[in-house]
């Protein structure tokens, strides 16, 4: 009967504790009220701010540089950070500052470990923006990347695609296009040429330059003659070396390769109608250099051939 007795005491013990902690509650709930409700209307607003400021952020931007996924990008990264403080000042008006501390101390860690996790993703991705913003280059020129040359393709925040003249395409991560030299064929809209050429010792060196110049002044895809150089630059071996220096009038692959093509021909059919020699390397062979044998000493000798 005790035991009975003790264990309805007990019972009510319980539900009047469960009774106590919901009218705790609801009267907490109730002083709440009119924070939960400022809170409703800050998440709103915040939402919908953060969507205009995109909006207009991603405006700007393009206005800025034409690269639409930086515009996109720094619009996305305005819209988090701002819905970010709208949560944030949610839970200062809920009175849950202990929670922001908390989400504070565990984003900064989260963001630490990320940032040493994806230290070259984060390069390549820092690079883009500069990128972007310098513009070294744009889709369409022609270039020269870390031994790579051809047509960029695209531009993105993580890497460069420049297709060869060989018709590969290789991607080309923004930290390599940042460290290193960019040679841009296409911000002069025009290419030089250099075409080395020897003749021989005997010609008339005034003569082979004024022949030389006027058989390549009129190919098509080149500036003004006035442009073309010529300059003697050694004494070689068997010849008189010289470059010829030609500008052509586009960046493009296929004209500058017919430019060149077409000099070389003009320039050999020139010579041969005015007699100039362009001479072979000569080659001279000693047989009486020191511990060998002679040429007139060594016996010369005749197989018969079987019948």
């Amino acid at each position: 009967m005790n035991k009975l007795f003790l264990s309805i005491l007990d019972l009510q013990s319980a539900i009047d504790l469960v009774e106590k902690k919901i009218n705790t509650w609801f009267n907490g709930l109730v002083k709440m009220m009119p924070n939960l409700f400022l809170s409703a209307i800050i998440l709103v607003l915040g939402f919908l701010v953060a969507k205009w400021l995109k909006k207009m952020t991603e405006s700007l931007f393009r206005r800025i540089s034409p690269n639409r996924s930086l515009a996109g990008l720094f619009s996305s990264m305005v819209q988090v950070f701002f819905i970010g403080v709208t949560l944030f000042t949610v839970l200062s008006v809920l009175n849950l500052d202990k929670a922001v501390t908390s989400v504070l101390a565990g984003a900064g860690i989260v963001g630490l470990a990320l940032a040493f996790a994806f230290q070259d993703v984060a390069a390549n991705f820092i690079s883009g923006v500069f990128i972007s913003f310098r513009r070294p280059l744009v889709i369409g020129d022609i270039v020269k990347i870390g031994g790579y040359m051809g047509r960029v393709e695209d531009v993105n925040l993580r890497d460069t695609i420049v297709k060869t003249f060989q018709g590969q395409m290789v991607i080309i991560p923004n930290k390599e296009v940042l460290q290193n030299p960019i040679e841009n064929y296409s911000l002069l809209g025009k290419r030089r040429m250099d075409i080395r050429i020897g003749v021989s010792y005997g010609e008339d060196l005034r003569r082979v330059k004024e022949i030389t110049l006027e058989a390549v002044k009129d190919i098509e895809g080149l500036m003004t003659p006035t442009d073309n150089t010529f300059f003697y630059e050694e004494f070689g071996d068997s010849s008189i070396n010289f470059a010829l220096r030609l500008w052509v009038r586009s960046p493009e692959q296929m004209v500058y390769l017919h430019v060149g093509s077409e000099a070389i021909i003009r320039i050999k059919e020139a010579y041969d109608l005015h007699g100039i020699m362009i001479p072979f390397p000569i080659r001279t062979l000693d047989f009486g250099i020191k511990g060998g044998t002679k040429l007139s000493e060594m016996p010369i000798g005749f197989s018969k051939l079987a019948d």
